[in-house]
């Protein structure tokens, strides 16, 4: 990244004065979705379309893998603000939304975009309570477990929740915005993405369905460098120092991380190295979990990454292609075309980066693993060398099987 672009970004983020305050920071609710950093959470705001659109930022992970999670705020014609995908209302994330209200006016629309996305749900019910006049709109077939509770019983505001409805139309923001909703029954539950479009900055906003990987890591990560300078690491006796090399190489390695779980780069150690190297580690405090660095990293790595971000272009992240989309192929071809045919030329998903540049085009690409390799598009056949490395797979492929044959999964569905 370049000192001037660099600068630039800077200036269209914001932190209050009052973040400097870590209680601020506390989101008291973090058993419900124990992930780091649990009770803390830095949020970072972005203008990314001017005096229109603004994401906001926090961290999720664990064992250090850490990825963003977004909220995105638009500012509407006639005054006020749509808010989709909240995150978690800390007094800092609150406050960031209110200097926001009195500029452009109150919250006037919250939307949840997913059925099964726990880690959007949990904060729609808190977020909303603190700003009582906002009307929610959810995704349809909402679903809890291991008992399917009201939504009212999960903490949504009775008399101000509803379904979005299915003729996008009938929206009360209509005028402003399309939306295509995606939902198909996954046996023990829906799996739904609300994509939804914002005609006049010719905007996209999607949840998991598509996502892009920056090469650098993103500015909420570097507020605490460590998890990813814990990533840089090639063993449990280095400790890498705080550059912008080792960040950007603990980032690249943490997005594989993420999105494959296990990638073929990716070597684990035995228990008796590991534990020997514990020993030795200069940090053995458990924020360094002790010494237990059980990881190794092959020279090929780079390449993985490279490959998973191929300049940026948009794609499906690879459990959503292994386990989930290809369980409805034909709706979500059918979903994939309905949004491509919208004007639009970014997209904010709620992971990795943001906002990125794509067409329609390159969206609609993202899904040709859908398609069968008979396929005469020529532009979905040219796609196809776009996709991700098999053997970064394996690991997913085999925990797909495992799942199949447990019958906790259902065998994947014919491309279509």
């Amino acid at each position: 990244m370049s000192a001037e672009h660099g600068s630039k970004r800077q200036s269209q983020e914001r932190s209050p004065d009052l973040s400097l305050n870590p209680k601020d920071w506390s989101w008291n609710f973090w058993p419900a979705v124990p992930l780091y950093p649990y009770s803390k959470r830095r949020t970072l705001r972005r203008e990314v379309v001017a005096d229109t659109i603004w994401t906001f930022d926090q961290l999720q992970g664990i064992l250090y893998t850490i990825v963003p999670i977004r909220m995105t705020v638009v500012k509407l014609e006639a005054g006020g603000l749509l808010v989709y995908a909240p995150v978690a209302p800390t007094n800092e994330c609150i406050e960031l939304v209110k200097e926001l209200v009195a500029v452009h006016g109150e919250v006037q629309y919250i939307i949840l975009p997913t059925s099964s996305g726990l880690e959007h749900k949990v904060f729609v019910g808190p977020f909303a309570r603190r700003f009582p006049q906002a009307q929610v709109f959810v995704a349809p077939n909402q679903w809890s477990f291991p008992l399917n509770l009201p939504l009212s019983w999960l903490g949504f505001p009775k008399g101000r929740t509803h379904v979005l409805p299915e003729d996008s139309s009938k929206a009360p923001f209509a005028d402003e915005f399309d939306y295509a909703v995606l939902d198909f029954n996954l046996g023990r539950g829906s799996f739904a993405e609300v994509a939804v479009l914002h005609r006049r900055s010719h905007t996209l906003l999607v949840t998991d369905s598509v996502l892009s990987v920056p090469e650098e890591p993103p500015a909420i990560a570097q507020l605490d460098p460590y998890p990813l300078l814990f990533h840089a690491r090639e063993s449990a006796l280095e400790q890498p120092e705080n550059t912008e090399a080792n960040r950007r190489k603990g980032w690249q390695r943490i997005a594989l991380f993420a999105l494959y779980f296990r990638p073929g780069a990716l070597e684990t150690v035995g228990l008796g190295q590991t534990l020997s190297d514990a020993f030795k580690a200069p940090e053995r405090s458990k924020k360094s979990y002790f010494g237990l660095f059980p990881f190794r990293w092959k020279d090929t790595w780079k390449q993985s990454f490279q490959a998973l971000r191929s300049d940026g272009r948009p794609f499906v992240a690879p459990i959503l292609q292994t386990l989930i989309l290809i369980q409805a192929p034909k709706q979500v071809l059918e979903w994939a075309d309905q949004v491509a045919a919208w004007d639009f030329r970014q997209i904010i998903s709620c992971h990795f980066d943001a906002p990125f540049k794509a067409s329609p085009q390159q969206f609609r690409q993202a899904f040709s693993f859908l398609e069968k390799e008979a396929s005469t598009n020529a532009d979905l056949l040219i796609s196809r060398n776009q996709h991700l490395p098999e053997t970064d797979f394996e690991f997913i492929r085999n925990l797909e099987a495992n799942l199949v044959r447990r019958g906790i999964a259902t065998p994947p569905k014919e491309k279509v």
